[in-house]
């Protein structure tokens, strides 16, 4: 899910005028916001800023102003510093990923390559972001007004199944490992391939328990249903979903089935909501398969000629309109795990510059008071609003900090 070619064409055709085609928050609700969002910071579990950067901008920081405005640059980005104020984020976990396709050692290396684009981000911006290893670091950050930054690394192949390369990177300052990304590993079976271990091998579980040992969160997005149980039954330690939704609503197999949000409850884990439109909107989900498919249709079709192809896509397009995912449907996701988990056990996992189709008005991280205003609008109280927006992560992470000092 690395789907991030934007089409201006598609993109516009149709297009609601972006907050507009929501029902804005009043300014009640902006007041209870930016109170909710001053005592607590609101952390984001997933965002792919860096993956953009080193696609796009050649891995240099410095071709991208942060105090501009980048929804408008070429490429476009979801991410920048006006948007990211005007949405009051405190903290962001800054994915650091590679694709799945490598693997051992040229995938660490790769890794390292994203950590340095965050660290060289960071250290552009001195008066906004500021470096966070710990809650308390993250707690420090957002008082003193800047935006706490985090590794999260997506993708445990990076570790080339060698527990010293996993100490290693959280040495580095990684707080979370993505057990795998699209694709099955050595050692466990990712949500979109082929199972080969029934969830995790047994060096698999070995992974988790050395994660706990070594303080590093155990992020379960990405892997398959049998893995995130596996996971949930050998850590010992309470775990995350950085980037996932609720299957029972939209089956798709990124998302998080019902008797695993249960086991969520138990473990005292958090799962942390995506934005993605084919994640949170069954009519996005199965119109996103179709056109996935009539773009392999059409490459089977004008092998070796690339532009016939995207015309026959194009005109896939003209013909099946794009659905559109909304700001109510994503707070039915966050209902939805609060219902089955509790609330103690639901976040905020954006997958911001790692997505092409999201919520109309949530186009950019400018966009969470959107959802806040939703569920203040569906009678969410401020104190269950603040655990939505980094509470529960919070604690999550001291749990995960005390379960390593004490081992």
């Amino acid at each position: 899910m690395r789907l991030f070619v934007l089409l201006a064409g598609l993109m516009l055709a149709g297009m609601p005028d972006s907050a507009s085609a929501q029902q804005a928050p009043t300014a009640q609700q902006r007041a209870r916001i930016e109170h909710i969002l001053r005592a607590t910071p609101l952390i984001d579990g997933h965002n792919d800023l860096a993956e953009q950067i080193g696609e796009k901008y050649g891995g240099d920081p410095s071709r991208v102003d942060l105090n501009a405005d980048t929804a408008h640059i070429t490429p476009p980005l979801h991410t920048d510093i006006p948007r990211l104020r005007a949405g009051h984020l405190g903290a962001q976990f800054w994915s650091v990923y590679v694709p799945a396709e490598l693997q051992g050692s040229v995938s660490g290396q790769a890794v390292r390559v994203q950590m340095d684009i965050v660290r060289r981000v960071i250290a552009r911006y001195p008066n906004v972001f500021e470096f966070a290893q710990t809650a308390a670091d993250i707690e420090r950050i957002h008082r003193a007004g800047r935006i706490a930054s985090m590794f999260g690394m997506e993708g445990g192949e990076a570790i080339d199944s060698n527990l010293a390369v996993l100490r290693e990177f959280r040495a580095s300052g990684v707080l979370y490992m993505t057990l795998c990304h699209s694709k099955t590993t050595a050692w466990v079976d990712s949500a979109t391939d082929a199972p080969r271990h029934g969830g995790l091998s047994p060096f698999g579980e070995q992974v988790v328990r050395e994660m706990n040992r070594i303080g590093m969160m155990v992020d379960l997005s990405h892997v398959s249903a049998e893995a995130m149980r596996d996971a949930i039954r050998v850590s010992q330690a309470p775990v995350i979903f950085s980037h996932s939704s609720a299957f029972a609503l939209t089956p798709h197999p990124r998302n998080v089935p019902d008797d695993v949000l249960r086991m969520v409850h138990d473990n005292g884990g958090v799962v942390m909501v995506n934005f993605n439109g084919p994640f949170i909107s069954e009519d996005m989900r199965q119109w996103s398969a179709a056109r996935y498919g009539e773009e392999e249709r059409q490459k089977r079709l004008n092998p070796g000629n690339p532009s016939a192809a995207a015309a026959g896509l194009a005109a896939w397009d003209q013909s099946h309109a794009r659905p559109h995912a909304t700001v109510s449907q994503l707070a039915d996701h966050v209902e939805h795990i609060r219902d089955v988990a509790g609330v103690d056990h639901v976040g905020i996992g954006s997958d911001y510059d790692g997505v092409e189709y999201l919520p109309d008005g949530m186009e950019g991280v400018d966009g969470y008071p959107l959802l806040f205003a939703e569920l203040m609008r569906r009678g969410w109280s401020d104190a269950d609003l603040e655990k939505l927006a980094g509470g529960n992560l919070l604690r999550v992470l001291r749990a995960v900090e005390h379960y390593a000092a004490q081992h």
